[in-house]
């Protein structure tokens, strides 16, 4: 089935649009709330590794859904880093500005203005979250009737977000980095008298308990959800592998015991 990340031979442009939220991985600004138990550089690590496996996600679900993909990134002078690391496929929107919630509305604005009907931010913290639930949002998004489409993070935030249009009131007066994002932002829904679709829980990895989690997820046979199959997480789980293998990772998270299930 040919990939509909890039335009159609016609020329159009796949109805949704989605963006990663993304940082470029830099050693002591890069996920530091995973330093400990990694250090600085492990972390930066982590972040391409999410990135990329974010990004084959919204490859994967583009197989079953016209989607576009992007990364909305900052800072602007690391542009050659996503086009390093990021498949030739993923569009590029430079998204950086003081106010976290100018940079959430100017992307679905950008989004909008290449063409695409719909928007969709994506985190880049949830390297294995299924591709199916990117088909759910794109298909619902989809519909008529303006909507909002919230998949809500196991921390209380949110790992993504669609829109049929720009509804800045959405990203404004919200206690960003804490366990209300969710629970605001469906209160300005609604505000704006917006019905919300909401996706399947997932999880945000972005401290050692969730790292502790991935690593159970990938290595130890323990489904978060039983009724959703993660993505592959290929970078990611390469990564990780290395750091048990090589450098005792398994003993800095603790997992000397057979790992609990993670959704418990």
């Amino acid at each position: 089935m040919r990939s509909k990340l890039t335009p159609a031979d016609d020329g159009s442009t796949p109805g949704c649009g989605i963006a990663i939220i993304a940082k470029a991985s830099i050693r002591g600004q890069s996920k530091t709330r995973l330093v400990p138990p990694l250090s600085f550089e492990e972390a930066a690590q982590c972040n391409t590794a999410f990135l990329r496996d974010v990004a084959e996600s919204i490859s994967a679900a583009a197989a079953h859904a016209g989607i576009g993909g992007y990364a909305a990134f900052g800072p602007p002078q690391a542009r050659p880093f996503f086009q390093q690391v990021l498949p030739a496929g993923i569009g590029l929107i430079e998204a950086w500005h003081p106010d976290f919630s100018d940079c959430l509305s100017g992307t679905v604005a950008a989004l909008l203005e290449r063409g695409h009907h719909n928007a969709v931010l994506l985190n880049s913290d949830s390297p294995t979250l299924p591709a199916s639930l990117l088909v759910e949002a794109a298909q619902v998004l989809a519909r008529p009737g303006d909507r909002v489409v919230l998949g809500p993070a196991s921390d209380g935030g949110y790992y993504l977000l669609g829109l049929k249009r720009r509804h800045d009131r959405l990203f404004r007066d919200i206690a960003w980095s804490t366990p209300r994002v969710a629970r605001e932002t469906l209160q300005r829904a609604a505000e704006l008298r917006l019905p919300v679709h909401l996706l399947p829980v997932w999880y945000d990895v972005d401290d050692a308990e969730t790292l502790r989690m991935l690593a159970s997820e990938l290595f130890g046979g323990v489904a978060f959800a039983l009724d959703l199959a993660p993505g592959a997480a290929r970078h990611s789980r390469a990564l990780i592998r290395s750091l048990i293998e090589n450098a005792d990772l398994r003993g800095r998270l603790g997992l000397t015991e057979a790992p609990r299930r993670a959704a418990e």
